[in-house]
């Protein structure tokens, strides 16, 4: 036995063209005792483990772990499954995605009462804006805190832009931002029911007619409701106004809140101003067409429909404190001097907000 030669175990798996194990850290029970032999030696169990006999059954439990246990709902790490984590990940889309398309056709999908489709806008509607809301506009959220976790509340904001955009981007940042994920409900004028395809696209995405009635209904409900007093005054003025808040109407959105006892939270939009810059209207054309307005912007009509494409500044949206309401009497509703009062406590706040975002802002696009 003196020329016996001890062949580790890792050299064997070299040679194989396997990668070698990594090195353990030896104790000190892993000297060699002395007068023991090289070649033959008895591996001893590790200290608190017991050596597990024949007629013993090992449970799940007992067995040592060959791989990191994945948490519940994790997916699965690339570096322990370079193609399975991607491939896996690409058949529940598709799977996913062939389910979706079964529903629809099927019809087995649901539907509230105002025509809102909670699984088509979550899916596609949100998935066709969010570009828009992440690269083009580039959206900065703030004060998200502000908007609570559950129960109803009425968000009203400024409104602006010539094209409705600023309701859809605030619209994604609440659903995108809020830990809850809310939806927005959006009051919305008569004009968008009564174009073709934006009528069903906006009653699938949980608009509504901007009526006392259908908020309060919503609000009852428990739902976020989104509401631009300023109406076609603010989203149709000239681009010399811009960032003046226009009237906003009679206060009827004071009532609604105080009728059910829900916040309201002032939000301000800086950005939506300039994306078409609004220097003239043709009034003769608007009339003719049936539209409040009819804008002339440095590119539209000119340049066609290339004019038609916004420009890409950037957007900041700030939802502000909340402003309590539940703790007024339900007769509060009816006094016009209240609700003249809380309506100017609304615009005042937005208005402050948006001279201060505005000094904040380094530039228009960036």
């Amino acid at each position: 036995m003196a020329d016996a030669k001890v062949i580790p175990f890792d050299d064997d798996r070299s040679r194989a063209g396997t990668s070698p194990r990594p090195s353990r850290r030896r104790g000190s029970g892993s000297s060699r005792r002395k007068g023991e032999s090289a070649v033959v030696r008895e591996v001893q169990p590790l200290p608190g483990l017991a050596r597990p006999q024949d007629d013993v059954r090992v449970t799940r439990e007992q067995q040592p772990s060959q791989q990191p246990q994945e948490q519940p709902g994790q997916q699965p790490s690339p570096s322990t499954s370079p193609h399975g984590g991607v491939v896996g990940g690409l058949e529940r889309r598709v799977a996913g995605g062939l389910s979706f398309l079964r529903r629809r056709l099927t019809g087995d999908y649901e539907v509230d009462d105002f025509g809102y489709d909670a699984e088509l806008t979550d899916q596609v509607l949100m998935s066709l804006v969010r570009p828009l809301y992440e690269k083009y506009f580039r959206v900065e959220v703030k004060g998200i805190e502000n908007i609570p976790t559950d129960g109803g509340a009425l968000i009203v904001a400024n409104h602006s832009g010539t094209l409705p955009l600023d309701g859809v981007m605030m619209q994604v940042a609440v659903h995108d931002n809020h830990p809850a994920g809310r939806h927005l409900r959006l009051l919305a004028a008569d004009l968008v029911f009564m174009l073709p395809v934006v009528n069903e696209l906006a009653r699938k995405a949980g608009h509504t007619l901007a009526c006392a009635e259908d908020a309060e209904r919503l609000l009852e409900r428990g739902e976020l409701v989104g509401v631009m007093p300023e109406g076609f005054k603010g989203i149709g003025k000239p681009f010399s106004e811009r960032y003046k808040l226009q009237r906003f109407g009679r206060g009827g959105f004071v009532s609604t809140a105080l009728r059910q006892g829900a916040p309201i939270i002032p939000c301000s939009i800086v950005g939506a101003e300039e994306i078409y810059p609004m220097i003239g209207n043709a009034k003769t054309l608007a009339r003719v067409l049936g539209f409040p307005y009819f804008p002339i912007t440095p590119t539209f009509p000119w340049l066609g429909p290339l004019g038609a494409l916004p420009l890409p500044t950037k957007w900041t949206i700030q939802f502000g404190e909340p402003i309590r309401t539940d703790g007024y009497p339900p007769e509060a509703a009816e006094d016009p001097m209240l609700m003249f009062n809380l309506t100017d406590q609304v615009r005042e706040q937005i208005q402050h907000t948006l001279y201060k975002l505005l000094v904040q802002r380094r530039s228009v696009f960036f």
